[in-house]
């Protein structure tokens, strides 16, 4: 029971990871808030859950990409189980594919409002809260083409980039403050959910044949699959995490479970973040 009687939100937590990492963190012990604008699905997820987890979950719609819904909603959530002590930001969508030359930019700018103005607006809303108790848990989606160019994904990549460097900002800046809050970043990987089938059915005119060629292959190996993305959630929500802030971990890639022998060592250094690399770093001689 690593997150007995924790409260926490989770925003996509209707469907995909999120509704994986949902059913985790209610197997760890916690009380969950499903926070998605699919009120129907918010409904059957609840109702799924509450079967094997009574009284241990509820549901709030709201569109992440609107302050003034997720202020309504956390207004009704901390009127149901109080401020919460865990957020976990999984809500996302890919939004407009293909050039960016090419693109509508209302389009491009809509993938931007969700995935980045969303953990934004979310971070915000219960970051108050947070600070006045002292303590929080603050977990958010990064990864496809956060760490390296993505092509015909300009609009995702971007917004998914500036998520990690607000989560590199925020978590440092309440680490000066001498607080207990963590802000971390999970890269997931491909996994098999939704997002995997909408790369496919947009094709190679839109997400370029590389790019369409390896979801195949992916779709056909059945991805890299959510539970180790939700592993990590509940490690990075839990006390086990504690001290570690400001990172972003691949849930595929780095020996995550290893981490807590190392937080001072990591924190220390420029591990898990996003760097310039500098010549010199790569032992070149010219600067």
């Amino acid at each position: 029971m690593l997150l007995k009687d924790k409260k926490a939100i989770i925003t996509g937590g209707s469907r995909g990871i999120g509704r994986v990492i949902a059913e985790e963190f209610l197997k760890e012990g916690a009380h969950v808030c499903l926070l998605a604008r699919n009120e129907g699905e918010l409904a059957r997820a609840e109702q799924e859950f509450s079967a094997r987890y009574p009284g241990h979950v509820f549901y709030a719609p709201a569109d992440v990409s609107d302050y003034a819904q997720m202020d309504e909603a956390y207004a009704r959530i901390k009127s149901r189980f109080g401020a919460p002590d865990i957020l976990v930001n999984g809500a996302g969508i890919l939004g407009a594919l293909g050039s960016f030359a090419e693109m509508d930019i209302q389009k491009w700018e809509e993938a931007i409002r969700v995935n980045f103005f969303g953990t934004a607006y979310a971070m915000r809303t219960v970051l108050p809260d947070m600070i006045e108790a002292g303590y929080g848990k603050i977990i958010n989606f990064s990864g496809g083409g956060s760490t390296a160019p993505r092509p015909f994904f300009s609009s995702y990549g971007t917004a998914k980039t500036a998520v990690v460097r607000l989560t590199e900002t925020v978590g440092e800046e309440l680490r000066q403050k001498g607080l207990a809050i963590s802000v971390n970043a999970i890269a997931p990987g491909v996994v098999n959910t939704r997002l995997l089938d909408e790369v496919i059915a947009r094709g190679p005119d839109e997400v370029g044949s590389e790019e369409y060629e390896s979801a195949l292959q992916k779709k056909k190996e059945g991805g890299d699959g959510p539970a180790r993305a939700a592993g990590l959630a509940v490690f990075l929500a839990s006390s086990g995490s504690d001290g570690l802030t400001g990172r972003l971990i691949s849930a595929i890639w780095d020996n995550w479970q290893d981490i807590p022998t190392h937080v001072k060592e990591i924190m220390d250094s420029d591990i898990y973040t996003l760097r310039r690399i500098k010549p010199i770093d790569r032992g070149h001689s010219w600067k």
